[in-house]
């Protein structure tokens, strides 16, 4: 399991915390610090059990992602952000549905935006509710687990800084280009608290993006006309997946915290 961190260190402490208080053993989590200038050195070197790597530089999600991948040595790797919570079981239920749905690469269902309900309560409702389901043909970054032989056919994680933040969309275009099978499933849940990190960038340096989106869309070899279909063929299936799922469970597998209420994400 892979997290990369830069400052942000209470995000980071709940996130292990709440891994392992969910069944993740300390010995199998490895935080790649990318240069952090808070007290996150100094808080996972008091944590002797975890696994640490830290960066003199910011190599960006995608440099610390590989560094991870290089590293392990596990059927399965995880790749997830520090600004989680998992779910019951999340990581050993995310990775038993990856293998009963035939998935090389799956991540779990997500909730974004404040806490302000009981996280613990709901996603155990959650998953009674939403086990089974399973939206196949995508994937989102914030926690991706990836089968070790996907890496051996397709490669890794996309390092180039320009992407900013873009490289699970490009790992993801890759995927289905090589027809690796990938999918998002309601047998786990995360809470993600909203690209924290990302945000802090921003605000640090007065950018409205960190990446370069037509350079993205080079990287990945879409012009206008397959930009614009890709953008389309996206939201139609995330539409049909929320109705889907919507109005068979209740849930879906993407939704909001907005003002105390649920919403549904209806975009990729």
């Amino acid at each position: 399991m892979v997290i990369p961190v830069l400052d942000q260190l209470a995000y980071t402490r709940q996130c292990v915390e709440s891994l392992q208080a969910e069944g993740v053993p300390p010995e199998a989590i490895l935080v790649i610090d990318n240069g952090s200038t808070d007290d996150t050195p100094q808080w996972l070197a008091q944590q002797p059990r975890l696994r640490r790597l830290r960066n003199p530089v910011n190599l960006g999600c995608g440099g610390a992602w590989t560094q991870g991948c290089v590293l392990s040595d596990s059927d399965w790797v995880v790749l997830l952000n520090n600004d989680v919570l998992s779910g019951p079981q999340a990581i050993p239920r995310l990775i038993e549905a990856a293998e009963r749905q035939g998935l090389d690469v799956a991540s779990p269902a997500l909730v974004e935006g404040p806490l302000d309900y009981d996280f613990a309560a709901h996603a155990q409702a959650f998953c009674d509710r939403m086990s089974g389901v399973v939206r196949r043909g995508w994937f989102h970054g914030v926690c991706f687990a990836v089968r070790r032989s996907v890496f051996e056919r397709i490669g890794f994680p996309d390092t180039d800084r320009r992407l900013g933040g873009r490289e699970d969309v490009e790992f993801l275009v890759r995927c289905l280009r090589e027809g690796v099978p990938v999918g998002t499933v309601g047998d786990a849940l995360f809470h993600h608290f909203g690209s924290i990190t990302q945000k802090a960038l921003k605000l640090e340096t007065g950018q409205a993006e960190l990446g370069d989106r037509l350079h993205f869309y080079q990287r990945v070899g879409m012009g206008w006309w397959a930009r614009k279909r890709f953008k389309r063929e996206r939201l139609r299936k995330a539409r049909q997946w929320v109705a889907d799922e919507r109005g068979t469970r209740g849930f879906t597998l993407h939704m909001q915290r907005q003002q105390g209420r649920w919403v549904d994400v209806e975009h990729l």
